[in-house]
């Protein structure tokens, strides 16, 4: 299977960087294809230009500025998200990605005004996400990105698609018995994924 891994954070040392490489490789151990988008060293602009909003409803073409993004994504056959929860919503390249990538004509188009999902290419859809506060603390901020993933992309991609949320909360307390148990979660689920 061809799978996209859209990955969100800056810094090289930190724990989501380790369950990046883990789901890297725990993918490729498997036989899957993985296009791996690291989005902050690809140096990807998150912001929408006016020339992009204003032109958001064109047809695409080989000339969209995220036109090589808009490439991978109608390529993958799978889409695995790995990134932290910012002040409860995802990082803000990664948002950027959700704005300028997913597009009319790329993940849905519209159809007398109503819209029509069409990225059903993708056929298997995963989030491995960590938290600095409780599960609690995020259920009663409405936790987004949860939402996003189990909702929002769930309807854009094959209807029936499996989805799953992987999320180690309470970073903030977490000891390395913890993050241990996460990452062999993770590990796990990529070797069956």
């Amino acid at each position: 299977m061809n799978i996209l891994v859209l990955y969100a954070h800056p810094v090289e040392t930190s724990f989501n960087a380790g369950l990046h490489r883990t789901i890297v490789e725990r993918l490729g151990a498997a036989g899957h294809t993985t296009d791996d988008c690291d989005l902050y060293a690809e140096d990807f602009d998150p912001r929408m230009t006016r020339a992009e909003r204003l032109g958001y409803h064109d047809q695409r073409g080989p000339n969209d500025a995220v036109a090589g993004y808009i490439a991978r994504l109608q390529d993958a056959e799978a889409l695995v998200l790995s990134f932290p929860v910012w002040n409860y919503g995802y990082p803000a390249i990664l948002k950027g990605f959700f704005d300028r990538v997913f597009l009319p004509g790329v993940s849905f188009k519209l159809v007398d005004g109503k819209v029509r999902p069409t990225l059903h290419n993708v056929r298997k859809l995963a989030a491995i996400t960590t938290y600095g506060g409780s599960r609690f603390r995020a259920m009663l901020m409405g936790d987004p990105p949860r939402k996003m993933v189990k909702r929002t992309l769930r309807a854009t991609i094959k209807p029936g698609a499996p989805v799953s949320y992987l999320a180690h909360y309470s970073m903030n307390l977490s000891t390395d018995q913890t993050r241990k148990a996460f990452m062999a979660k993770v590990a796990a689920s990529m070797d069956q994924f």
